[in-house]
């Protein structure tokens, strides 16, 4: 009989001992059993014994610790360190500082076994503020040591829903009717089949900076056939750190314009639009321009 190993879970960090202890923690409580996944921890030259704090988990998880030496943001790259030694069929994308309920992993086997279509798959993230601005509050709301409980009691108050909510109820769960169903791809949380990504070109390691490395390769899996939505059931919560929003807003739009120039297409040019079109209306946008879907451009082009 073959392997029972059903995914991978990568997950890149530099410099969030504390954060990834809490991603592993909230690993190790999964359901799906130990030997139906692996964890790959790949560390992008962090300098605060992120090692060691791995080295912990080697007992409670079948986990793998990969090291590059620190030479700028590399967080491309660190995931495709994962995405070349994973062993699962399905590879789940997780960031330090998210925690996963223990049901999340089960739930985004089940929902790629269901079907013979590749999928692109979001989780669903609690707590996802842009600029910090409840870090406080949801510190005090959260108990790290009972994490589905508190994700119980925020989805029970309707507290701090993932930041794409009213996406999802505008679009449906399943979105993959949309032009642009790739803009939702953020893979903070999210899952796809590992040996498409790996068809596909995986991560591009040209991206140096924070922002846009996801819907890149959200962009190829889209032309390549994967139908995106998002999984409720693979419920997570995202544990505030600290970030500087507009640092992340202006690298994110230098991505954006690699992004357009790469593709070359109507739609991935409204990237660089001034004003910025929010993501969120962003689909409304090309279908009242009219514009075509990028396979029908290129092809006529």
């Amino acid at each position: 009989m073959g392997s029972p190993l059903r995914c991978t879970v990568i997950v890149p960090t530099y410099n969030r001992r504390r954060l990834l202890e809490l991603t592993l923690d909230s690993l190790a409580e999964q359901d799906l059993p130990r030997d139906r996944f692996e964890v790959l921890v790949v560390d992008d030259g962090s300098s605060d014994d992120t090692a060691a704090a791995v080295r912990g988990f080697e007992d409670r998880l079948d986990l793998r610790y990969f090291y590059q030496p620190d030479e700028g943001f590399r967080v491309a790259r660190a995931r495709n360190v994962g995405l070349r030694h994973a062993r699962g069929d399905i590879s789940v994308f997780v960031d330090s500082g998210v925690l996963l309920h223990s049901t999340s992993l089960s739930a985004h086997v089940a929902a790629h076994d269901a079907t013979a279509e590749p999928l692109a798959l979001n989780g669903y993230v609690y707590c996802f503020n842009l600029d910090n601005e409840d870090a406080r509050r949801i510190r005090e709301f959260v108990d790290v040591d009972d994490v589905d409980s508190t994700i119980a009691s925020l989805a029970r108050t309707e507290s701090w829903p993932d930041v794409r909510e009213p996406f999802y109820r505008r679009y449906a769960d399943d979105y993959a009717h949309l032009p642009a169903p790739w803009l939702m791809y953020w893979t903070c949380h999210a899952s796809a089949r590992t040996e498409q990504v790996r068809a596909i070109g995986m991560y591009d390691e040209e991206f140096r900076q924070w922002g846009g490395e996801d819907l890149d390769l959200a962009y190829r899996l889209h032309r390549d056939g994967a139908r995106f939505g998002v999984i409720r059931e693979a419920r997570s919560l995202h544990y505030p750190h600290d970030k500087d929003q507009g640092d992340n807003t202006r690298s994110a739009h230098e991505n954006y314009r690699y992004i357009a120039e790469k593709y070359g297409t109507p739609i991935t040019r409204l990237l660089t639009e001034v004003p910025a079109i929010r993501f969120s209306v962003f689909n409304d946008v090309i279908e009242e321009r009219g514009l075509p879907d990028c396979a029908d451009y290129l092809t006529r082009a």
